[in-house]
């Protein structure tokens, strides 16, 4: 299973939540929020899209 981490850097751009194939992103309060972690299948969009380096993904 992978593990998600959004820094304190995320401000709720959205972003990820529209680039994921799997759909694995919410936004919550204003913040991305990997609701579904256990349906990403580590191809790093999220890491690679997100403006302000917020998202990390580790297996």
């Amino acid at each position: 299973m992978s593990k998600i981490t959004v820094s304190d850097a995320c401000d709720g751009c959205g972003v990820c939540v529209d680039i994921c194939p799997m759909n694995v992103y919410d936004l919550v309060d204003n913040r991305s929020v990997p609701e579904r972690v256990d349906d990403c299948i580590m191809c790093m969009a999220c890491v690679n899209a997100c403006p302000n380096q917020a998202i990390t993904v580790e297996e």
